[in-house]
């Protein structure tokens, strides 16, 4: 390999290596942005179990979190996400909501 193409490889791999540091950069911003919003979630779950006790109703409602789990796939199916992915991930969600519900 000549001088010219090892100093053309030298900045194709800096220039790759400093594309992936903002990409990750920017996965950071996004996941800080994703605990902002599972815990606003999470805030709001609180206030739904709070107003399910008054209002003598059950903790836990499986048929209110299969809607959310279908919902949630076919917003993924809209934006072409894998759908399964997302359910496995909601159901997650719904499970640290309904803890904060039932006070655990």
């Amino acid at each position: 390999m000549s001088a010219d193409e090892n100093s053309s490889a030298a900045r194709t791999r800096d220039g790759a290596l400093e594309a992936l540091m903002r990409c990750r950069q920017q996965i950071e911003g996004i996941d800080r942005e994703l605990v902002g919003l599972l815990a606003k979630r999470v805030a709001v779950s609180k206030e739904i179990g709070a107003m399910k006790k008054v209002a003598g109703l059950p903790t836990l409602d499986p048929a209110r979190e299969a809607e959310v789990i279908r919902r949630a796939a076919a917003l993924a199916r809209e934006v072409g996400v894998s759908d399964e992915k997302v359910r496995d991930i909601f159901w997650h969600v719904i499970g640290l909501s309904r803890a904060v519900q039932v006070g655990e």
